[in-house]
This record gives C-alpha cells, structure tokens and sequence, in this order.
C-alpha cells in the first residue's frame, strides 16, 4: 500500500510562522518537529518509508528532503506550478498507476496531527484491505467531531455496510463544505456527520477512471506526464505541461461527481486536528480550554486561554492577559486578540507587493 502526503500550501492563517519560503507544513510547531514530519513518521512502522510519497511545491524540494532524508530521492515530486488540488490528487494518481493500479493507495496531509496514531494505522491498514478485496471503492476517512465546526467541511454517511476488526464501514451519502453555525450545530447532534478531514484510501486504476471521466482535459495531460515517469524527460514533461492544466480543487474536479454507492465511510475518534489556524492548534494541544500553550522561552504570571510561540532567543514575559495569541518570531511579532485571528489571512494578503511583502 502506498501513502502520499501532500504538504503543498503556504496557510496564511499561521502567519508570522508560516511564510511563503517556508510553509507552516515545514515549521517546528509540535515537540520541536514540522507537520509534516510528524505526518511521515505516525505512519511507522505499518507503513515503510519506501511506501510513502510527498506532492509538493517545486520551491519546497529540497525542504522535504532535509526533514525527511529516509524517503526515497524520486519519492518527492515537485509541482512546477501550483494549479490547486485537483491537477496534484491526479498526477500523484497517475504516477501510482503506473506500477501499482490495483494496489491501494492513500491520501493525506501534510498540516494536520493526529493523536490516536495506533488507531489511525488500523484504520488504513483494515480500509486498505477492504480496497484490495474491491479495488473500484474509495473509502474515507472522517473524524468524530468534538465540536459544531463551522470552518471545516462535513461528511454525511449512511447506514452500517460492514465491519473489520472493530472497524465499521458506512454507506456514504453527501459532503458538506463550511456550513453556516446554525447547521453546523444541527450537524453536530446528528450522529450521522462527521469533520470531513480530507483522507481516502482507494486504488489507482478507479481514481483514474474518475479523472478519465469527469476531469479528461486534465487526465490526457497528466497521462502525457506519467508516462515519463522514471525517465530523465519527467522532470522536463512535467514543467512543460503541468502549468497549462486547469486549476481546479479535486472536490470540484472528482469528488462531487463520485456516485455514492462506490463510495464508504469509516468514522472514529482519530484524535485529528486541522492546525492551519492559531486557534485551532491551541484547540488541539490545550489540556483545558483556559489553559495556555506554550512553546520556547515564555514566563507567564496570571495569564490564561493564551497561546504564546517564541521563536527567538528573547524571553517574551506575560501578565494578567487572557485570551490573547503572540507570537514571536525573529522578524514579526503577532499579538491579538483570540477571536481576532480571522482577519490575520486578510492582512497578510493585504501587503501583497506592497513594501511589506517580504514579510508574508
């Protein structure tokens, strides 16, 4: 089974840590290691690193090789040009049915944690072999929500197909992308829903079909490329045609046009978090909600429900705050209120070929 990691986007909202030179993916945020090292590393020993692949930016290469130097050099591919999700699920698809069409493969990411890593492993390991027994499924893999989340999207599923060691399969019925509060609410009381997290397992050869199907301008130039995999021309042929496909999200491209009944659903606690925000990482790692969460050199006294991220040398000393997110880096230092992180993207966005464009 092969496992790619896609750790392509730069996360604004992770701002002043996450810059366009070096993406949140890449930066120490948990236990003085990247996202997306933690990604790769939850996955031994189920999983070898022969087995796993990272999509990334052409401009991120050489980063994913440094913090991962036990993956294979051809393991990590480099988009010549970001075109969206749905160019870079297919190009990975098309690589993969190459050599392996009928072995299962699994999509991930590169920004997320996930705390309950035996759990996890099964899960792709049973959904994995569910594939294999019927390679023209897709399986996903959702997370029980803690909360009514209106900024992640949901997944609605059916009733109980089948269960593998502990595992029970749904029917798959809808996807939900960022509801209002008010129906993220009712999600949340419907035992039904689940956080749509991103992750599948299925195997090539069906994907690709999906891609021949619903996305065929983007297919044929994919397949142009896939075919020079292995050879000194990929790297050419992928600079040559990848930037010209359409740009396009993989729900837009694949997903929303899937026929529910070649689809299923496994929904457990994973313990997963999406960290693409200040605030849901302090959700992620805090004990309790009024609890702080603390990295590098920080002295609090009377502060509480505040995330403090000290990225230089430099003590950064609190007291009587709540509530509040600093974060201290070499260059920048971000101090705002905890339901003020929204509008962190909009500023960094704003200074866009302005005289603090270094800065984003």
């Amino acid at each position: 089974m092969n496992v790619v990691i896609f750790a392509g986007g730069v996360g604004t909202r992770l701002w002043p840590l996450s810059r366009k030179s070096s993406p949140k993916q890449f930066e120490k945020i948990v236990a003085d290691q990247s996202t997306l090292q933690l990604a790769a590393h939850r996955l031994l020993p189920d999983f070898s690193w022969s087995d796993m692949y990272v999509s990334t930016g052409n401009a991120y290469v050489d980063i994913v090789r440094q913090q991962l130097k036990q993956l294979p050099e051809d393991h990590v591919i480099g988009e010549p040009q970001m075109r969206d999700v749905g160019p870079a699920v297919g190009l990975m698809t098309a690589i993969l049915r190459q050599n392996f069409p009928d072995d299962p493969m699994v999509i991930l990411w590169s920004d997320h944690l996930v705390k309950k890593e035996e759990l996890f492993r099964k899960i792709l390991r049973v959904a994995g072999e569910a594939v294999k027994s019927n390679p023209d499924k897709i399986i996903f893999v959702a997370q029980k929500p803690r909360f009514a989340s209106d900024n992640l999207g949901w997944i609605q599923f059916g009733n109980k197909r089948e269960t593998h060691e502990g595992i029970n399969f749904y029917e798959f019925s809808d996807f939900q992308y960022r509801p209002d509060k008010a129906t993220a609410k009712r999600y949340f009381t419907n035992a039904t829903y689940a956080w749509n997290v991103g992750y599948f397992v299925t195997s090539p050869r069906f994907l690709w079909k999906q891609y021949e199907r619903y996305a065929p301008n983007i297919a044929s130039g994919l397949l142009r490329i896939a075919k020079q995999w292995g050879t000194a021309a990929f790297t050419q042929e992928l600079a040559r045609v990848y930037p010209k496909l359409e740009k396009i999200h993989f729900d837009n491209a694949i997903l929303e046009k899937l026929k529910p009944s070649d689809a299923l659903v496994v929904a457990e606690d994973i313990g997963w978090s999406d960290i693409g925000a200040w605030e849901a990482l302090k959700e992620a790692l805090q004990e309790a909600t009024d609890k702080n969460v603390i990295q590098g050199n920080v002295f609090t006294t009377d502060t509480r429900d505040c995330l403090i991220y000290n990225y230089t040398d430099q003590m950064v000393v609190t007291i009587d705050i709540g509530e509040m997110f600093i974060v201290n880096t070499p260059d920048v230092v971000l101090v705002c209120k905890k339901g003020s992180v929204g509008k962190i993207k909009k500023l960094v966005e704003s200074w866009s070929g302005t005289k603090h464009d270094h800065l984003t």
